[in-house]
């Protein structure tokens, strides 16, 4: 929304302060449009601070637009270009650029990605199992996060220090400082049961970085940031400039609180910072069959195979479908192709409808909730409604 809702800043203080000084953002004066007051009412309901959401439809962003704050404390307000850490929406950017290199022959889904590591992988339960590509992009590897949580990789305000490469290898490899055949490794094949994989996306980051030559997220920025000029992007806290970050709050006994960032080893996972503006451009492409602004970043075919469900045994009930990177679960009265985001002081959501060639993302600096998780469901069936 405009400046002048520094006007009306809001404090941190308890929960019936900030619902209200939410709500002032409603008011007729401020709004552009009944999506306006439709936002901000949902805002003040769920406890929102800043919020960033946009639509896309045909390979064109439709809006891109801020409301609330980026900054409570400095009455900075959200604009387009504020850049959120969009979690674990990266794992549809991890998952386009491993498509990128399959489209290229560099690599074949259902081949083993082991010949390609330099640490050995097997799941000691199921030794003569591989694991391949396409387990690790559907969440069926069979590699196990039970470790991974127990240990709790993250580092608080900056950039992990620790090499993506050496904590795969620790965690995967027999002696390792962090391996785990019960933790590192579930019980189920390679391919038999869904059960979601940080490490897994961690490792198809490493893969695409050997494969590819580079490290993946210099292929991302000359493959798709760049192309589809995605100028207000980073894969790090220390590339995110300090006047365009979202301060990320979490709600403490009914008070906001601003929260560290936090950076991680395995940044293929999480680790993308974006404004509303740049990531609807990569949202406008998936959801337009690989093509945005006149720039394919895969091609339509490739795209399809992302965006193909299936349903794996162990696919959680809220979940219909699990593709290559992107899911599937209910929205409204329907179903919609997603991803969800989320670390301290951040959620984050996009939706993907491909047989209408659109596609919505929202942004929000505030640690997850009941209900911020029901506030961005139903701002994204609005706009994909619209």
């Amino acid at each position: 929304m405009s400046d002048s809702q520094s006007s009306n800043a809001l404090r941190v203080g308890r929960r019936g302060v900030l619902i209200a000084g939410l709500a002032a953002l409603a008011s007729p004066a401020l709004a552009k449009d009944d999506l306006d007051l439709f936002v901000a009412g949902e805002m003040a309901k769920a406890g929102i601070p800043g919020l960033a959401l946009g639509l896309a439809r045909n390979g064109t962003v439709r809006l891109a637009r801020g409301y609330g704050f980026a900054d409570l404390a400095r009455r900075r307000p959200v604009t387009s270009d504020t850049m959120f850490h969009i979690a674990s929406i990266t794992k549809a950017v991890t998952a386009t650029a491993v498509m990128r290199l399959a489209e290229l022959g560099r690599l074949a889904l259902d081949e083993p990605v082991a010949p390609h590591l330099d640490f050995p992988l097997v799941n000691p339960h199921h030794p003569d199992a591989p694991i391949t590509f396409r387990h690790l992009l559907t969440h069926v590897s069979s590699i196990s996060d039970v470790k991974y949580y127990e240990i709790d990789f993250r580092q608080r305000g900056v950039d992990a220090t620790l090499a993506l490469g050496d904590m795969l290898k620790d965690y995967l490899a027999p002696g390792g400082r962090t391996y785990s055949r019960e933790g590192c490794f579930s019980k189920a094949a390679p391919g038999a049961a869904w059960d979601y994989s940080n490490i897994g996306y961690g490792l198809l980051g490493y893969l695409a970085g050997r494969i590819g030559g580079q490290d993946m997220r210099e292929q991302t920025r000359e493959a798709i940031f760049a192309p589809l000029g995605m100028r207000h992007t980073s894969w790090t806290i220390a590339g995110t400039p300090e006047a365009l970050r979202a301060t990320p709050y979490d709600l403490v006994e009914g008070v906001l609180t601003s929260v560290e960032p936090v950076g991680f080893p395995d940044w293929p996972v999480g680790m993308i910072r974006a404004s509303i503006a740049d990531l609807m451009r990569f949202v406008a492409a998936s959801a337009n069959g690989g093509v945005a602004r006149g720039t394919r970043i895969i091609d339509e075919q490739g795209m399809a195979q992302m965006l193909d469900m299936k349903t794996p045994p162990g696919l959680p009930d809220w979940l219909t479908g699990q593709g290559l990177g992107w899911m599937e679960s209910k929205l409204g009265d329907g179903v919609k192709i997603n991803h969800w985001g989320g670390d301290p002081g951040v959620f984050t959501a996009a939706y993907l409808d491909p047989a209408a060639r659109s596609g919505v993302a929202i942004l929000t600096n505030v640690t997850v909730s009941a209900e911020s998780k029901a506030a961005v469901k139903r701002i994204a069936a609005r706009l994909l409604a619209a």
